[in-house]
């Protein structure tokens, strides 16, 4: 190879490497969405640039669409293997959380994922639908990719990935409430269940949650923490009364999933990721989040 040659390879290279930067954030939403871990979509966004470096880009005409597609079944093989390795987990499994604490800078790209980021209770049904069905409801409706391209990736026909889009869009209608999006509000109501949670006051936490609220945590599948999840106002003040009273003079207000939440740092150390779900002026969900490897990719800075 001349020196001439090897100096347009490299341009050419520069090149892909710069049109793949400007779908780099777009891939990374897709990929949140089918894995619901910042860490686990970074590595299927990754393996689409390693894809797509080994191809002849020439002959790809529509870039963003490819790369869509490679990174759709990375994530769905990824999904696969996920759903064999949870049997024995404990207690809920709950999304890796994106935080953002007010005021403090950030990563733009950590900025840009929260700016288009789906709430954590979205996120918790999304994880309960099959793979298949993951993939097709979150490719058709929230990124309106036609069903002939879904089917394609997914080893199926036009007709059977509707159906799968069609059962995951009931299921996610029948779980997820209406949520408030007023953030102002959502963060007075978050400021009245710490101001409850660190007086010891039942009644008051009782009258900020939704009857039919429910409390999950996600321990990583072990330890005392680990449990199924709560339900109902009652049951849901009486644990957040017996065990989150000592910890809420460490909570700081923090953005979890584009909505108000709370992070719990004692000395320094991160302990826990709270996220809410605010529905009717109520809050729906509490997610906690307390799996050390979770926590470990969570970034504060």
């Amino acid at each position: 190879m001349t020196d001439f040659e090897a100096t347009e390879d490299d341009g050419q290279r520069e090149l892909l490497a710069h049109e793949f930067e400007r779908h780099r954030s777009h891939l990374r939403s897709v990929a949140y969405r089918m894995l619901g871990s910042v860490a686990d979509a970074d590595d299927a966004v990754q393996e689409s640039w390693i894809r797509l470096s080994r191809s002849d880009a020439d002959g790809i005409a529509n870039l963003a669409g490819w790369l869509t597609t490679v990174v759709a079944r990375v994530a769905l093989d990824m999904l696969r293997a996920r759903s064999a390795r949870r049997e024995d987990y404990v207690g809920t499994v709950l999304p890796e959380p994106i935080v953002s604490i007010p005021d403090n800078e950030t990563d733009p790209e950590r900025d840009a994922l929260i700016a288009d980021s789906v709430g954590l209770a979205l996120l918790v049904v999304l994880d309960s639908l099959s793979p298949a069905e993951r993939l097709a409801f979150v490719l058709h409706d929230m990124f309106a990719l036609p069903f002939t391209e879904i089917a394609a990736i997914a080893g199926t026909t036009p007709a059977a990935a509707r159906q799968l889009a069609s059962r995951a869009r009931r299921r996610v209608q029948g779980s997820t409430p209406a949520e408030d999006t007023d953030l102002a509000q959502q963060r007075e109501l978050v400021t009245a269940f710490l101001e409850a949670s660190r007086n010891g006051s039942f009644d008051g936490l009782v009258a900020l949650l939704h009857p039919d609220a429910v409390f999950r945590i996600d321990a990583g599948g072990r330890g005392e923490l680990a449990r199924e999840p709560i339900h109902g106002a009652d049951a849901v003040a009486e644990q957040v009364l017996a065990s989150g009273t000592p910890m809420a003079r460490f909570a700081r207000h923090a953005i979890v999933n584009g909505s108000a939440g709370v992070v719990v740092v004692p000395e320094g150390r991160l302990l826990a990721v709270l996220g809410f779900t605010i529905a009717d002026r109520r809050i729906a969900a509490i997610d906690l989040i307390a799996d050390p490897e979770k926590l470990a990719r969570v970034s504060l800075a």
